[in-house]
C-alpha cells in the first residue's frame, strides 16, 4: 500500500488527516467531555496536540504500523473525528481507537465509521484479531463494539491511569474468524 486508502460509507469518508483539519480538530477533541471519554485525549487541547497527531498518523503509516484516518462528511467533507488501528505486525493484530465529536454523537457515525475500519483491518491489511478498550464509564463506546460484533473480553480493573485516577478499562475483540462468520 503505497498511497494512504480513502474508505466510503454511506454517510462518511475515512481519510488522510491533514493540517486543513487542524481548526476542527482542536475545536472538537479541546472539549473536556471529549478528553473525559478518551484516555489519550489531553485537556486542554492545543494546535500543538493536532500537528504531533498529524505527524504520528504520518510516521504511522510510513512504518505501516498505524493507520490513523479523519471521520469526515461525505457530503461536505467536514471533519468529525478520527479512527484507527495501531497494528502489531509480530502478532497480526491491531488496537482499535476512535473519536466523535460531540455534535455528532447518537447519530450512527461510530458504528458506520467502525464497521469500515474492521473491514479494512480485515480485508485490506489481513489482520488476524482487533481489539478495542474504553474507559469503563463510557458505556456509549462499548455498544459501539457490540454493534459491530466485537465480544467482550474482560474487564481490565484499574490498569490505566488518567490524571490522577485509576481507570478500569473494558476490552472487546473480534477475530477474523468471527467476521468472516457475522
Amino acid at each position: 500500500m503505497i498511497e494512504f486508502p480513502k474508505i466510503n460509507t454511506n454517510r462518511l469518508v475515512l481519510d488522510k488527516l491533514t493540517f486543513h483539519d487542524i481548526p476542527k480538530i482542536v475545536e472538537y477533541a479541546g472539549n473536556k467531555k471529549i478528553a473525559d471519554k478518551t484516555l489519550n485525549i489531553p485537556h486542554p487541547y492545543k494546535e500543538q496536540d493536532a500537528i504531533f497527531w498529524i505527524n504520528s498518523a504520518n510516521q504511522g503509516f510510513e512504518n505501516k504500523s498505524q493507520f490513523t484516518f479523519g471521520i469526515k462528511i461525505k457530503t461536505s467533507n467536514e471533519f468529525m473525528g478520527g479512527i484507527g488501528l495501531k497494528v502489531d505486525n509480530k502478532f497480526n493484530r491491531a488496537e482499535l481507537g476512535y473519536w466523535i465529536a460531540e455534535k455528532y454523537w447518537n447519530l450512527g457515525y461510530a458504528t458506520e465509521a467502525v464497521k469500515a475500519i474492521l473491514n479494512f483491518g480485515f480485508t485490506e491489511l489481513n489482520l488476524n484479531k482487533i481489539y478495542a478498550t474504553h474507559l469503563e464509564e463510557n458505556i456509549a463506546s462499548g455498544k459501539v463494539m457490540i454493534k459491530n460484533g466485537m465480544v467482550k473480553e474482560g474487564e481490565l480493573k484499574e490498569h490505566t491511569k488518567k490524571g490522577k485516577e485509576y481507570k478500569n478499562l473494558i476490552q472487546y475483540r473480534l477475530t477474523f474468524q468471527e467476521f468472516k462468520t457475522k
